[in-house]
């Protein structure tokens, strides 16, 4: 999962399939550290269509968003997340187990997080990027 607002890498769960109830778990766990999103924007996978998902969102008053099939484009960022997570762990390295790739990824989020400067963000990482604008929130 990522943040729309600094593209920061808030979850990454790895296992053979996300069922809702997982997907509702991680959002929930974020939620202890981030408080409640207005919205969540997400593909049309499986996991992100279930009823068990809708009602939970309802129930947090979160809105769903769903982009349209067939257009990435607009869930642009995830996808370019994707592609740079898929480069430079799952492309690189044979998996014994779920929790190698676990640890790998662990691993890389938070230098991905902290350190990797994005184009979008004026060069700075998701977190410098925050804090960033954290700071010039409390100036204004």
């Amino acid at each position: 999962m990522v943040d729309d607002f600094n593209r920061e890498a808030l979850a990454t769960e790895i296992d053979l399939g996300l069922p809702a109830a997982r997907i509702i778990r991680v959002l929930e766990r974020i939620i202890d550290q981030r408080g409640y999103p207005e919205k969540l924007r997400m593909d049309n996978g499986p996991e992100f269509i279930s009823i068990a998902l809708a009602d939970w969102a309802d129930k947090h008053d979160i809105h769903l968003k769903f982009i349209q099939p067939g257009t990435l484009t607009q869930n642009a960022y995830v996808e370019r997340f994707n592609r740079t997570y898929r480069k430079e762990i799952l492309n690189r390295h044979v998996f014994k187990t779920l929790n190698h790739v676990r640890q790998l990824t662990h691993d890389w989020i938070h230098p991905y997080n902290k350190e990797r400067p994005h184009d979008l963000l004026d060069d700075m990482a998701p977190w410098e990027y925050s804090e960033k604008y954290r700071t010039s929130e409390t100036l204004v």
